[in-house]
């Protein structure tokens, strides 16, 4: 009898343990989801004090394929902390004590999240892919590592961006950068909510995607650069792979061929292109507005219909930006006409056409978007056609100038921006006739006359490419330098263990940064 007694007893002691779970480690203090310092900042962030603990019995799952990149993205940051990699679990039934990446009929639109954290579920939700990946980018900035545990803060968070286009631009023709540095810079925009890179691919230096149809482009355009350094291209095959790993990352690629100005080094390569039928030399400084398509001829067109098709053809993204800036030598009357017919060209291609704002001189094709960076006139001409804009102000947002007069990397010809210029400012505000609605969203371009390596381009993206981030992403009233700053000043131990070499502006506190 007292046998059968004992033993009901250690069964039933086994079956409240079992019910009870894994036993849960204890927080010294609560803690403050709310108080993380997540960039760009999200909607609402609520706290509960617990956490949600995390060991290498912890599971990811998912009920549909779609979110396997979120949740090998995932899978990564855990990796990162626990030194165990996760198992990925497709499953309908999630374990209770799972982090869960649901895709669900989400009110926060196609690229908002949220995010519920218990002591015993993390459950991320949204109607598309893309918030879910959104989602992961915010957890990697609250989970804690105090070294004893990790943790992510419980609590609820909901958000969603205030632009659809948030981008930055980098210019590969000045100066090359390799297909593996702007696979960095990708992973850059990426942990910041940024969703596409506009790749500058030519100008008077050097011509930088291979042209199947026109091969010289890459031969001679491509065999120089500002100073004189011996340039680059990517191969077609090459170009694919960066448009690959961004859309791995949620990013769309908007390749730019500069015309009808910005033209030398395809002027360079290919003489028949010019109205003399004389090649021009290789250029390797950095004046600008010297150079022309001749608009007249018919072998332009074909050469821009081959140029576009081919890079149409390995872009899945939406966007050919055809520049159309700075061409001081292309007479109004001719300029014109050569936009137009440069747009049908595109559109023939199935794509829209982006151009700098100069192009609103022309009629522009319904659906086609300006990018206004230094003339509110002509952001207004644009506006008249019922066209979108993005925003991309010289004097605010241009990545290449200078913090001050003492900084190391860029110019300032348009202002000096300092880190808190760069983010005081909102899209909607900078002129009165531009109103959200106007507005497809801002981006932040890196010109590199100055800088020829990836390190000297980190320097002039941090600290302000977050900035860049917040301002197409949260809204107005949320933003609020004082707020912003110490969030900043705390990226940079992130920054430092990624190897960004970062500028470390007097306008922040360095030496006070905190574990994330």
């Amino acid at each position: 009898m007292k046998s059968t007694l004992l033993s009901l007893l250690i069964l039933l002691s086994g079956l409240i343990m079992a019910s009870c779970g894994k036993p849960r480690p204890q927080l010294e203090t609560p803690s403050d989801l709310a108080a993380s310092p997540v960039i760009p900042l999200p909607a609402s962030m609520t706290s509960t004090g617990g956490g949600y603990f995390l060991d290498q019995d912890t599971e990811i799952f998912i009920s549909d394929s779609s979110a396997m990149l979120a949740a090998g993205a995932l899978q990564d940051v855990l990796k990162n902390q626990l030194g165990t990699t996760p198992a990925i679990v497709m499953s309908s039934d999630p374990d209770e004590e799972g982090i869960v990446l649901r895709l669900s009929e989400d009110n926060n639109g196609a690229e908002g999240y949220s995010i519920s954290i218990t002591e015993d579920q993390t459950v991320i939700s949204s109607a598309n892919p893309a918030g879910l990946f959104y989602a992961v980018q915010t957890l990697k900035q609250v989970i804690v590592n105090n070294e004893k545990l990790v943790y992510f803060p419980t609590g609820e968070i909901t958000d969603a961006p205030v632009y659809e286009y948030r981008g930055m631009m980098l210019d590969v023709a000045r100066h090359f950068f390799t297909v593996e540095e702007v696979k960095r810079t990708i992973d850059y925009l990426a942990f910041y909510k940024l969703n596409y890179l506009h790749l500058h691919l030519s100008d008077d230096q050097g011509w930088r995607i291979e042209i199947k149809s026109w091969p010289k482009l890459t031969e001679i355009g491509g065999s120089t650069e500002v100073g004189g350094g011996p340039g680059g291209f990517y191969t077609q095959e090459e170009y694919k792979d960066i448009v690959t790993y961004a859309a791995e990352h949620f990013i769309t690629i908007v390749p730019e061929i500069d015309m009808p100005g910005h033209t030398n080094a395809a002027l360079a390569s290919y003489a028949e292109l010019n109205c003399d039928g004389k090649a021009t030399e290789l250029y390797t400084g950095t004046r600008v507005g010297f150079s022309t398509l001749c608009t007249d001829m018919e072998l332009t067109y074909e050469f821009l219909d081959d140029v576009i098709g081919e890079i149409s053809a390995i872009t899945p993204g939406p966007y050919f930006h055809i520049g159309g800036d700075e061409s001081h030598v292309t007479p109004m009357e001719d300029y014109i006409p050569f936009i137009e017919r440069v747009q049908e060209i595109v559109k023939k291609h199935g794509k829209i056409s982006v151009g700098w704002d100069e192009i609103a001189n022309a009629k522009l094709l319904e659906g086609n978007i300006a990018q206004w960076w230094a003339n509110a006139e002509n952001a207004n001409k644009a506006l008249a056609q019922g066209a979108k804009l993005i925003i991309s102000p010289a004097n605010k947002a241009y990545l290449d100038m200078q913090y001050d007069s003492t900084s190391q990397f860029g110019l300032h010809w348009a202002a000096y921006i300092p880190v808190d210029s760069g983010y005081i400012w909102s899209a909607d505000k900078l002129v009165p006739e531009i109103k959200r609605e106007n507005i497809l969203g801002i981006e932040a371009p890196l010109w590199s006359e100055t800088i020829s390596e990836l390190d000297e381009a980190e320097y002039l993206m941090f600290p302000r490419l977050p900035g860049y981030a917040e301002i197409g992403w949260t809204t107005e009233d949320k933003r609020d330098w004082e707020s912003y700053k110490p969030r900043l000043e705390i990226h940079s131990k992130l920054w430092e263990d990624m190897g960004i070499d970062f500028y470390r502006s007097p306008q922040l506190e360095w030496n006070n940064t905190n574990e994330l």
